[in-house]
């Protein structure tokens, strides 16, 4: 190989080397798509935070009490494998409780949105939906236990989405101005 073609081959060395732009501009995702992405994260966080308390007795229901052992009295309903199923289908159900929150809330600042929503939702499942899952028992014949532990991780779920959500909102809108 002769000088020029080492040199060439330096060049091309070096020239791969060099570190990409620092001033290139991501493509910005939309508010919807991220709270989308907010939804489904929340959704396996706090229902996988449900199962620990449903695992410690701290409730008597969990995500697959809801959605499996509802409606198959099988042996494969109480194991580790149903609870995680279980978890998955919780984040692909929060994906439209963000888009409920994102359409009806994401002006709103603060904790008290976020706080309502969580509520809301915890009386929408627990009182109104309760009829629909026979495996789980009617609202007075839950534990105390079972009525703050689980209010607690429906607010924490609602505080999440609405924190998140109204935070990417406003950043968005910000960065547009």
């Amino acid at each position: 190989m002769n000088t020029m073609g080492l040199e060439k081959l330096e060049d091309e060395v070096k020239m791969m080397d060099k570190p990409k732009q620092q001033n290139q501009v991501e493509p910005r995702q939309s508010v919807l798509t991220k709270s989308l992405g907010i939804g489904f994260a929340s959704g396996i966080i706090w229902s996988f935070f449900g199962a620990i308390a449903y695992y410690f007795h701290f409730a008597e229901v969990s995500a697959a009490s809801f959605l499996f052992r509802s409606y198959w009295q099988t042996s494969w309903t109480g194991t580790w494998l149903a609870e995680l199923l279980a978890i998955v289908v919780v984040g692909i159900v929060s994906l439209g409780t963000a888009l409920i929150y994102y359409m009806t809330f994401k002006r709103m600042n603060g904790i008290w949105p976020g706080l309502l929503f969580g509520t809301l939702l915890w009386v929408l499942v627990f009182w109104l939906l309760n009829p629909l899952f026979p495996a789980i028992p009617s609202f007075m014949e839950l534990s105390s236990d079972t009525w703050v532990t689980t209010g607690c991780l429906f607010i924490l779920y609602g505080v999440f989405i609405g924190y998140s959500i109204s935070y990417e909102f406003r950043e968005f809108n910000a960065s547009a101005n």
